[in-house]
C-alpha cells in the first residue's frame, strides 16, 4: 500500500484471505467465477510486493527494492490487462457473442503487458522507485516511450482493463467496470503524485466488489439456466 510497510502487508493479507474465500465459494456456486475470484488474491500478492519495496527503501537495500518493484509491476503492467478480460471471457455464457472480442482483449493485453514488463528485466535501471509525499512513486523508462507518448500508453492500458467488464453480459460485472472508472478518476484528480501505487491500491480494494458479486451469486439472476 502507498502509506507504509505494515499497511501493505495487512492489506495484502486481507485481500488474499477474502479472495481465497471467494474462490472457495466460486467452486461451490459455479466454477466460471473462479478467474474472477482470483483477482482479489492477485491484488493481495501485489500489495505484499509493495511491502517488500517499502522494506528495501526503509533499509536502503536497492536489490530488495528492485525485486519488490518488479513483482509489483508484474501485476500492474502484465497481469491486469491480461487477466481482467480473460476472467470476464471465462464468466460469459457459452453461446455469448462477446466471448470472441473478450478473448481478443485478453490476447492484446498479454502482448501489451509483455512489451511493458519484459524490457525492465533486460534494463534494470529503467525501474526508478522513490518516495513522494509519503507514498511510493514508480517512474522510469518504458519501451513504448520510444514509439508513443506516455499518455497514449496509459490510454491503451486503461482501455484494455476497463472496456471488458463494461461489455460483459452481466449487469453486476458492468458495475465493476464503473468501479474501475471511479478509481481512475479519483487517482487522476487527487493522487497523481503516486498514480501507479494508488491506482493498484484502490483497484485492489475495488476487487472487494467482485467478492460481493460471487458471494451473492449476482450473475445468476440474469442467466439462471446457466448457473443451475
Amino acid at each position: 500500500m502507498c502509506f507504509s510497510e505494515p499497511v501493505s502487508f495487512i492489506a495484502g493479507g486481507l485481500l488474499v484471505t477474502g479472495g481465497a474465500f471467494a474462490a472457495y465459494k466460486a467452486w461451490k456456486v459455479n466454477k466460471r467465477y473462479l478467474p474472477v475470484s482470483m483477482m482479489p488474491v492477485f491484488a493481495g500478492i501485489q500489495q505484499f510486493m509493495e511491502g517488500y519495496v517499502w522494506m528495501g527503501l526503509n533499509h536502503s537495500d536497492p536489490n530488495l527494492t528492485w525485486w519488490g518493484a518488479m513483482g509489483f509491476i508484474l501485476f500492474s503492467w502484465l497481469m491486469w490487462p491480461t487477466w481482467i478480460p480473460f476472467s470476464i471471457y471465462f464468466l460469459e455464457p457459452p453461446e455469448s457473442k462477446r466471448k470472441k472480442p473478450l478473448m481478443l482483449f485478453a490476447l492484446s493485453g498479454l502482448i501489451f503487458g509483455l512489451l511493458l514488463y519484459v524490457p525492465h528485466i533486460i534494463n534494470p535501471d529503467w525501474v526508478n522507485v522513490t518516495i513522494n509525499n509519503k507514498s511510493i512513486a514508480y517512474e522510469g523508462t518504458m519501451f513504448l516511450d520510444y514509439f508513443i507518448s506516455r499518455e497514449m500508453t496509459y490510454v491503451i492500458y486503461l482501455f484494455l482493463i476497463i472496456i471488458p467488464p463494461l461489455i460483459s453480459t452481466y449487469f453486476h460485472m458492468r458495475l465493476f467496470g464503473l468501479t474501475l472508472i471511479a478509481v481512475v478518476t479519483t487517482v487522476i484528480l487527487f493522487l497523481s503524485y503516486a498514480y501507479i501505487s494508488f491506482f493498484c491500491l484502490l483497484a485492489g480494494l475495488g476487487t472487494l466488489h467482485l467478492i460481493y458479486i460471487i458471494m451473492r451469486n449476482k450473475c445468476r439472476r440474469e442467466c439462471p439456466e446457466i448457473f443451475n
